[in-house]
């Protein structure tokens, strides 16, 4: 029959979630609709993992009743809650607890809502101590203020909820780490524990065959076994690049430099420290001053730079230019620090020093479209090359609080549109979502995990001119400023490294790999010829490694394979004496034997070619 029926106030907000039960939260305005949503939503989905959020809570608690908790929001592919404890947990406590939650479950316990006076929230949140409830109420309350109840479970919640705890059928709990509260690394330190659920248990079994994948691709173990880069103590957030990883991000960049040129982009380097004035002028003092680093020198204070942009303005402010300058296309490779809290530093996605794909296109308003379209087309060509074939691209426009007249944000948005429009992919609108300097293109990558990264971007920028006073002579003799791109393909030449390592399970494309081929000789005997093979590889510009150790052969093949190599060589008796060699290629199975001129011509047109497989 009807689920609402002789249930369902005025004013109710409802969610179906397991297609028969109904949540039901009441909502102070009478007219309020009633809205049903089910797994398949978004919305749907949000509702029952922060359902399942409380459910974590009630069992932390139940567990360890001295524990103090913060918040707990779902996340993409779960959901977390941070507690104040005395000691972290251990995978033990993690096992009870997620045991907690299959008996709370068993029980259907309601999940009930609550509307207090502020005051009367806060003092039955200091009657229980939750001393980060009291300060969370006490911020964001409005007069009433809404909570909601399971068991002993009381929290501070808008909702809604799923009806009872038996609908989350299907969980798990999955790790734990150090947090901070609301991620002030100077605040009060917590223990975050992250768990994850479903409301079919094969969704999730395949969603947690997902997870073991991706620990097996995570860049910071790829990169310790293939010894590409170390993160230490000494310096956090700072990358120490290994020759072998260092390789690989100057091949990145000479192949960006090459991309640029025939695009007429010309190379700029601007200093990593500028006078504080310089950065009060950009508006970052104003803006992002937390986020930077500061010196002080010769009584002067001088800013480290988060960002390529003033440099850049400087630059063009340097020299008179003319409307037959523009577009006037300058990139760099700049060098970068920002601070991030220790508490989120994560190895090459959440660093404080980076090196960023920049460049900066001063052009008049009519060329911006021009401009955009072969944006999107180099973008599509970087990404291309690696194999992210599925990208999503989101047109942010004009917030709430912006610079620039109506007039140019209208041209400059509707630019963007008719750019991609030109360019023929599917597009989404992200409506206010600008930045408050101009209008922008997100590009949105998913790796081979189906999981969405947010990489390049394009940017109008139409505060940059007046604030360092730009101008170009135009054609009549009068003067006008240039509108800013403001692009990034790679983005962070760290986290994109970091997301190509994934992608690939660190199985690089052989042009731009470490080693393309590692020579293994089988005994003393075969190695002057390993070297002599070797050496006429290296003649011919290859990157070619000989493991002459004397270790079995079984562990030698064993290092090549954890390090992907695309191509193992075997020397031995037989390929000495017929001058031949026994290759291996990464991902194929057994062997086949070609002569140094043949290897020599397979791996030249797979660099010619930027194969993504050998």
């Amino acid at each position: 029959g009807d689920p609402l029926a002789g249930v369902a106030p005025a004013g109710a907000v409802a969610a179906i979630l397991d297609g028969r039960e109904v949540d039901l939260a009441y909502c102070p305005e009478s007219d309020a609709d009633v809205r049903f949503l089910t797994p398949a939503d978004a919305g749907g989905l949000h509702v029952f993992r922060h359902s399942s959020a409380h459910l974590l809570a009630a069992a932390v608690k139940d567990l360890f009743p001295e524990a103090r908790y913060g918040i707990g929001p779902p996340i993409e592919g779960g959901f977390y809650y941070d507690f104040r404890v005395e000691e972290p947990f251990s995978r033990e406590d993690l096992d009870r607890i997620e045991v907690r939650m299959r008996e709370l479950v068993k029980q259907r316990i309601p999940f009930e809502r609550e509307i207090l006076d502020k005051d009367d929230a806060i003092r039955v949140f200091e009657e229980q101590g939750e001393f980060f409830k009291v300060e969370l109420v006490r911020e964001k309350g409005d007069a009433r203020v809404s909570c909601y109840r399971v068991g002993d479970f009381f929290d501070f919640c808008e909702g809604p909820h799923v009806p009872h705890t038996g609908v989350i059928r299907a969980l798990k709990v999955l790790s734990s780490s150090n947090a901070y509260w609301k991620g002030d690394s100077s605040g009060i330190p917590m223990q975050r524990i992250y768990a994850t659920s479903f409301t079919d248990r094969k969704e999730m079994a395949a969603h947690l065959a997902r997870l073991e994948e991706a620990k097996r691709r995570d860049h910071r173990r790829i990169g310790r076994d293939q010894r590409l880069f170390l993160i230490l103590p000494e310096a956090p957030g700072q990358v120490f690049w290994l020759p072998a990883g260092m390789g690989v991000v100057n091949r990145l960049l000479d192949s960006m430099r090459e991309k640029l040129e025939r695009r007429s982009y010309q190379e700029i380097r601007t200093p990593l420290i500028l006078n504080e004035s310089v950065w009060a002028r950009s508006g970052h003092l104003d803006h992002y001053r937390d986020n930077m680093f500061f010196i002080e020198s010769d009584e002067n204070r001088f800013g480290i730079k988060p960002m390529n942009c003033p440099g850049a303005a400087l630059v063009y402010r340097s020299d008179i230019r003319s409307y037959r300058d523009l577009p006037l296309r300058l990139s760099e490779f700049g060098h970068c620090h920002r601070f991030e809290p220790s508490g989120v530093l994560s190895g090459l996605t959440r660093v404080r020093a980076f090196t960023q794909d920049d460049a900066h296109v001063y052009c008049r308003l009519d060329q911006v479209r021009a401009e955009v379209v072969a944006l999107v087309d180099l973008v599509k060509e970087v990404y291309g090359e690696f194999g992210f074939e599925d990208i999503q691209i989101e047109v942010s426009t004009r917030p709430e609080k912006s610079v620039g007249t109506t007039e140019s944000w209208e041209q400059a948005e509707v630019a963007l549109v008719e750019a991609l429009t030109e360019s023929g992919d599917a597009w989404s609108v992200n409506s206010g979502d600008g930045a408050f300097y101009g209008p922008k293109i997100d590009f949105h990558v998913r790796d081979a995990l189906r999981r969405s990264h947010q990489c390049a971007t394009i940017q109008l920028d139409f505060s940059q001119a007046p604030a360092f006073d730009l101008y170009y002579a135009t054609e009549d003799g009068g003067r006008e400023r240039p509108v800013v791109i403001h692009r990034a393909i790679l983005g962070s030449v760290e986290r994109f490294f970091a997301l190509l390592l994934e992608h690939t399970a660190g199985a690089l494309p052989v042009w731009i790999a470490p080693v393309q081929a590692m020579l293994i000789p089988i005994a003393d005997r075969h190695q002057a010829a390993a070297a002599e093979v070797a050496d006429a590889l290296r003649a011919e510009g290859f990157r070619i490694a000989v493991d002459d150790r004397r270790e079995k052969m079984g562990y030698k093949i064993r290092e090549a394979e954890v390090a992907r190599v695309p191509f193992m060589v075997v020397l031995g008796d037989r390929e000495v004496e017929e001058d031949t060699l026994a290759v291996r290629t990464r991902g194929k199975r057994g062997q086949e034997i070609l002569t140094t001129a043949a290897l020599a011509d397979r791996l030249g047109e797979l660099t010619k070619n930027r194969s993504l497989t050998p």
